[in-house]
């Protein structure tokens, strides 16, 4: 698919994974809107990468505010590229805890709301307004790309809600890809392993102590702009459809 003059929406667009996925694709001359809650910082990064990037407050899981950031980026130029970067946590729990107390439903609820209902919600409504478009020579009119978590595979202890949110992302590529075939929009997921954000809320130096010495090779964290980049490839490579890919470095998380 052609990067280039094309429109891209990423949600959670103002921070970490998906801040650089903004980054990469508006230098391979991509349109993007910036779909996320943190105006300060999505407005700050519209402005500095120029009058072809815009930013659009977006709730993953309102219907009218999502389709507004798809219409945005729709008056920019034809809709190509939708990526589902947003993130967030609410804490860690066992199922059942040291002091014998079952973990919180709501918790395990806001999980698969954020995580699969808000990815399905955008996975919807992008694929909707893409299978508009004038199709390639592959018939291809348009990608989806969602992210999931090498959690969704080893999760941890205490990561109940958080693996299976990211399972229910996982579980959906290849029938979301199977589903709209007949309209040539191709789905893939990301299944990122420890990747140095802002959401570590520490110096890399001292995450990397912590965590970086785990991963196999490199031993090291991943940085954003190797997940933009592996989005842009996807983005570009029409064969890549229905699969997640691992990025990982061969990590494959313990129970602790």
């Amino acid at each position: 698919m052609e990067i280039f003059n094309a429109s891209a929406v990423i949600t959670g667009g103002a921070g970490g994974l998906g801040e650089a996925t903004v980054r990469r694709l508006a230098a391979a001359g991509a349109a993007v809107v910036i779909a996320d809650l943190n105006d300060q910082k999505g407005k700050e990064l519209a402005a500095e990468l120029g009058n072809r990037v815009r930013y659009a407050s977006t709730n993953v899981l309102d219907e009218d505010s999502v389709n507004a950031a798809l219409h945005e980026a729709q008056e920019l130029a034809p809709l190509g590229i939708v990526v589902n970067a947003h993130g967030g946590t609410a804490g860690a729990s066992r199922i059942v805890g040291r002091d014998g107390k079952p973990a919180s439903f709501d918790q395990f609820q806001w999980y698969i709301d954020l995580f699969l209902n808000g990815t399905f919600n955008v996975l919807r409504l992008g694929a909707a307004a893409m299978a508009k478009n004038a199709p390639d020579e592959d018939g291809c009119r348009g990608v989806v790309v969602n992210t999931a978590s090498i959690a969704a595979f080893e999760g941890q202890i205490g990561q109940a809600a958080y693996s299976a949110a990211k399972a229910g992302v996982v579980g959906l590529t290849l029938p979301a890809a199977r589903d709209l075939t007949k309209v040539g929009i191709r789905v893939m997921s990301i299944a990122p392993g420890t990747f140095f954000t802002p959401a570590f809320k520490m110096e890399r130096e001292a995450a990397e102590e912590q965590w970086g010495s785990s991963v196999p090779f490199p031993s090291r964290m991943g940085s954003p702009s190797e997940y933009a980049a592996l989005v842009h490839h996807i983005a570009e490579n029409n064969y890549l459809n229905g699969e997640v890919i691992r990025i990982d470095g061969a990590l494959r998380f313990q129970p602790k």
